[in-house]
């Protein structure tokens, strides 16, 4: 009765807070017992939790199966040069498989008002980021979950496909490089970029969403620089600790 008392709470807590930052668990919630990094207990979690968004990375594997993974080497197999029947044995710390991009999906569409944040890594070729980019539209189209996900990436051949292909998906850039200004002239819809090119840029926040960009930062675990992002005005938080920052967002 307890623990249902303090999910609940926490579940209010999370969601309830209006005009505040957004919290986006970092590979999942998956700093809990017995969890892993973009594991489906992740996502459970996070969505138990009430987080806003769960954050995941997706390779494509030899045979056109998008893996959720975050490293393109795992367990001394390359991702996009073995095949998924293999990669879907490997075991994650918690002893789960690792799970493919339709499993996750089957999770996430459990709790509909916890966005996926999507995060399409980098490949070896563009060839195998074209390839995953249409897979990835292919399957999100398939679940039905277009309002639900938002697609984050480094790789601008990523941002630039998805736009090309399905241009009404939000589509943000990581990478740091570039400007609100040349961010829009992309067509891309938000920057997601890492806490110290704000220190650097503080700027950057204002202008975005003067230009309709939406802001995310990561990946905050200092409470120090998340009360220094939530200052800037950024959307979204992207942490690894989402209920020490969400004690900070309601003090």
């Amino acid at each position: 009765m307890k623990k249902f008392i303090f999910t609940a709470l926490t579940t209010f807590m999370l969601t309830n807070m209006a005009n505040a930052q957004k919290i986006i668990a970092h590979r999942g919630y998956w700093d809990t017992e017995n969890n892993a990094k973009n594991s489906i207990k992740s996502l459970k979690s996070a969505q138990e939790i009430g987080a806003y968004g769960s954050e995941f990375d997706v390779l494509i594997s030899a045979d056109d199966v998008l893996m959720v993974n975050h490293d393109d080497n795992f367990q001394g197999h390359a991702i996009e040069m073995t095949n998924s029947s293999l990669l879907k044995t490997l075991k994650l710390a918690n002893n789960e498989n690792m799970p493919t991009l339709e499993e996750y999906f089957e999770q996430g569409k459990k709790n509909k008002k916890v966005k996926l944040i999507f995060e399409l890594k980098p490949h070896s070729s563009k060839e195998n980021e074209n390839r995953a980019v249409k897979k990835a539209i292919e399957i999100i189209k398939k679940h039905k979950v277009e309002k639900q996900v938002e697609i984050i990436s480094f790789s601008q051949n990523i941002c630039d496909e998805f736009k090309k292909l399905a241009p009404k998906f939000h589509v943000s850039y990581l990478n740091g490089d570039l400007s609100p200004k040349d961010v829009k002239a992309r067509n891309w819809n938000g920057i997601d970029y890492n806490y110290k090119v704000f220190q650097k840029n503080p700027t950057w926040v204002k202008e975005a969403k003067d230009l309709g960009l939406l802001v995310n930062v990561w990946t905050v675990n200092d409470p120090k620089v998340m009360q220094e992002m939530i200052d800037l005005k950024v959307d979204y938080i992207t942490t690894d600790k989402p209920l020490i920052l969400k004690e900070i967002l309601t003090k």
